[in-house]
């Protein structure tokens, strides 16, 4: 979603069209985020509001993630107050718990909140006690309208280097994440095309579970990252309003 239909909720062109061309072309839809600041009907809501037509069960959302992950643990949660709702079935509390679950930044105050001394010393703590450690994405920056934003995976290596653990992601790249998206389509990963921005997220944790991947120039896209990294996606396309034309003469 972020950097292939909008950046900072400002939209891409083409994309509606794109959806609209490829709902008629008979391709079967999922949008997967790694957003872990507002909900699934929200982040649908926003969508809609671009033009682009989709059901709220069409977007794979980490909260939910979550949810299914640590259902019936205790969690300390460091995550955006937005998204409570969407853990549920996880009972959240400040000591004594099970995992330690870290969400993302966004562009508000809050983040400043969430992600203060003292709750992160009270994360690592709890870490120390046995706790296992949880995020929804490890994303180092996301880009914005004025530019790349630190994300909160600093703050998870952070805590994995202070605590001497490793967390298990729950978003994108994790396979976990991608096989619930196949499993909503009902779909083979190798019949199936990831299209992102992210060349390591997207294209490179798609390509792990034997997805085919196109990449578009716009969000996080950068030609030097490309350059240096191992991961190829089958494509590259200018933006998502290029991608219905593509897979016609690609596929």
């Amino acid at each position: 979603m972020d950097g292939v239909f909008h950046v900072s909720g400002e939209p891409i062109a083409g994309g509606a069209d794109a959806v609209e061309r490829l709902r008629a072309d008979g391709h079967r839809l999922r949008f997967i985020t790694n957003n872990t600041t507002r909900t699934r009907a929200q982040l649908a809501e926003e969508l809609r509001a671009m033009g682009i037509e989709l059901d709220d069960e069409e977007l794979e959302t980490t909260p939910r993630a979550a949810a299914r992950a640590l259902a019936g643990q205790r969690v300390l949660a460091l995550t955006m107050h937005a998204i409570v709702g969407e853990l549920e079935g996880i009972e959240l509390v400040g000591e004594d718990a099970q995992a330690v679950l870290v969400g993302g930044a966004d562009e508000t105050p809050e983040t400043n909140l969430v992600f203060s001394f003292m709750n992160l010393a009270r994360a690592f703590h709890e870490l120390e006690a046995g706790a296992d450690l949880y995020c929804l994405h490890k994303n180092r920056w996301w880009q914005t309208k004025h530019g790349p934003l630190l994300d909160a995976g600093a703050f998870v290596a952070g805590l994995e280097y202070a605590a001497e653990v490793e967390a298990v992601v729950l978003g994108k790249p994790s396979t976990a994440y991608f096989e619930a998206a196949l499993e909503a389509l009902d779909a083979d990963a190798h019949m199936t095309w990831m299209v992102g921005d992210d060349i390591e997220a997207d294209i490179g944790g798609a390509q792990a579970h034997g997805m085919k991947t196109v990449l578009v120039r716009t969000g996080k896209f950068r030609p030097d990252a490309v350059e240096r990294s191992r991961v190829r996606p089958d494509g590259i396309v200018s933006s998502i309003a290029q991608l219905p034309n593509w897979l016609d003469d690609n596929t």
